[in-house]
């Protein structure tokens, strides 16, 4: 069953036309992924008509986890200098140097990833389903799927956002792109953490940020 609110998250994330939105829902029996997919082939996506924009303006903000021990600096870029200065805009940035802090990405998106690591990977990943006995006609498929995994894990597009786990940070990243009527681009950022390297204590900071967010 479609429902209204399924309707509005879509619209939401892509801004679309109401009807445009409950069409898609309705041809993909109410997958919100599959429906963005099919607005965007459609053309009537307008975050995905504003993704091709030039976004030449934009701030570096950054984001000190409380005490000192995470430090985060983060480029995300817009299309004017108007944009730019806003509350809502300054408070999106500060949004994402925080999931940083918290999640510790390693790219920003899948295309960063360098091809001898996604092999790498795959080769482990195909070693150990070989090595859980399965069959090798399926392994491929199990490699590939848990491959989408592995870039949920390095990849700050892919990750669920710290603040709300039910989005992705892209898909976040298209919510503001709806709202402000600018394409918005996450550039690079750079996270440093105090002690890296040195082996200590591991500590949960995804859940500190949550609970200075107000979130846990």
């Amino acid at each position: 069953m479609i429902t209204s609110a399924m309707i509005k998250e879509l619209r939401v994330t892509t801004g679309a036309g109401m009807l445009d939105c409950k069409k898609a829902l309705e041809e993909t029996n109410g997958d919100i992924e599959k429906a963005i997919e099919l607005l965007r082939e459609k053309g009537l996506s307008a975050a995905s008509k504003k993704s091709g924009r030039i976004a030449g303006e934009g701030i570096v903000d950054s984001y000190i986890h409380l005490g000192g021990k995470i430090g985060v600096l983060v480029e995300v870029n817009c299309e004017t200098d108007f944009v730019a200065k806003t509350d809502a805009f300054k408070s999106f940035v500060k949004d994402i140097a925080m999931h940083i802090a918290a999640i510790n990405p390693q790219y920003v998106s899948k295309e960063d990833v360098p091809e001898d690591i996604i092999e790498k990977e795959k080769s482990i990943l195909k070693s150990q389903a070989l090595n859980e006995g399965k069959p090798e006609k399926i392994v491929d498929k199990m490699v590939e799927g848990r491959i989408k995994k592995f870039y949920k894990e390095i990849c700050l597009l892919e990750q669920p956002f710290v603040k709300d786990t039910d989005k992705s940070v892209e898909d976040v990243v298209k919510e503001q792109i709806s709202k402000i009527g600018e394409n918005v681009k996450i550039r690079r950022f750079i996270r440093y953490q105090m002690g890296e390297g040195i082996e200590k204590k591991s500590e949960n900071f995804a859940e500190e940020v949550k609970k200075q967010m107000g979130q846990a």
